[in-house]
């Protein structure tokens, strides 16, 4: 099955649905399409906890905070008053809190509710989930941009343009392009680190905020681990508290998902008291092991913030028509949500900046 669209957005996390809402306002056509069944990519909650990004700095990130105040979702501070627990090789120590400095800010909802808000703004049926982008085939004026569903079935959607809103190596490594990429284009892809792939976080929701009662903030630092750094995650949902797994991708596969848990439980505990033993409820998520996410050199990575690749090629066949709009091709924010928002409007800038075209033409019988 064939159709048609002007542009084709591959991916819906939050820089393909920013996109999406900048090419609606516009009156543009466009199609996005998603590998996983849920908007959000790398956003993801439990309620209104987030187990992937959770913050947001609108002191040096006005553009983000700019749309979050137009979408009208309130924002919180990261909670930091009283001491910090900081612990080495010996037993846990109460030291004095220092606030961040600009101020962390998170969404009351949680970040699913940015995903959710700008999603609401768009039409319903230039949305399509579960369709996994496997090949781009560039062929006369067109993009054959060709997906599978979770059973198997192919999709092939004709366009003019293609914004690439997943990671640079997930793209390289996942999507067949044809013709290929400029080979620099390609090992610039492959060399980026893809932000929040090699990391798992950890998170409990308690029944009462005990360590907000003993004047600890909920941050902790740890050399021992699991968890390499904490932080208060409480909302209205409830008081909680997360942290960064600090051991490695291979380790957490061959430790197993509820051994860990129970060592961050045990962890809490060291720091914050025997409560933590016992939450609510809990949570894990190992981006590592997330296929739309990561790949296998993901794992092995530190997952910096690294340099941004060129968002689009500046010769060849791909010349035009194909441009990286995911937060690692963001050149002020590479990794962060604010970099998401940032490449996004940059890549919608190139293509409306780019010749306008007729929508590319199906052959009789393939409209669908």
């Amino acid at each position: 099955m064939t159709t048609q669209a002007d542009t084709v957005i591959v991916g819906a996390g939050l820089s393909g649905l920013y996109a999406a809402f900048l090419l609606e306002r516009h009156g543009a056509d466009y199609l996005l399409l998603e590998g996983r069944d849920r908007l959000g990519g790398r956003i993801l909650g439990a309620g209104s906890y987030d187990l992937g990004p959770t913050w947001f700095w609108p002191a040096i990130q006005p553009e983000l905070g700019a749309i979050v105040r137009e979408l009208g979702l309130p924002i919180v501070p990261q909670y930091e008053e009283g001491a910090m627990m900081v612990e080495r090789s010996g037993p846990p120590a109460r030291m004095p809190g220092y606030p961040s400095y600009p101020a962390s800010m998170r969404l009351a909802a949680g970040m699913t509710g940015l995903a959710e808000a700008l999603r609401a703004r768009l039409d319903p049926a230039r949305i399509k989930l579960g369709q996994v982008v496997t090949r781009l085939h560039a062929t006369g004026h067109a993009i054959d941009v060709h997906a599978q569903d979770h059973e198997g079935r192919t999709h092939t959607v004709r366009a003019s343009r293609v914004l690439l809103a997943v990671p640079p190596r997930l793209a390289q490594a996942r999507i067949a392009f044809d013709p290929p990429l400029p080979a620099t284009w390609a090992a610039q892809w492959r060399g980026t680190p893809t932000w929040m792939a090699p990391h798992a976080k950890y998170l409990a929701v308690y029944g009462a905020a005990f360590w907000r009662e003993q004047g600890l903030s909920g941050a902790a630092r740890s050399a021992r681990g699991p968890l390499a750094e904490v932080h208060d995650a409480s909302t209205d949902q409830g008081p909680a508290l997360f942290g960064f797994v600090g051991v490695p991708a291979a380790a957490r596969l061959s430790a197993g998902q509820d051994v860990l848990m129970a060592h961050c439980r045990a962890q809490l505990a060291r720091l914050f008291g025997p409560q933590a033993l016992t939450p609510v409820h809990e949570y894990f998520k190992d981006w590592a092991r997330d296929p739309h996410t990561a790949t296998p050199a993901d794992g092995i990575d530190n997952s910096a913030h690294a340099a941004a690749p060129g968002m689009a090629a500046e010769s060849g066949p791909w010349q035009d028509r194909l441009a990286g709009i995911a937060s690692e091709w963001s050149a002020a924010f590479p990794g962060y949500l604010a970099g998401a928002v940032d490449a996004a409007a940059s890549g919608v800038k190139w293509l409306l900046r780019r010749p306008s075209s007729a929508s590319p033409s199906l052959p009789p019988g393939n409209s669908a």
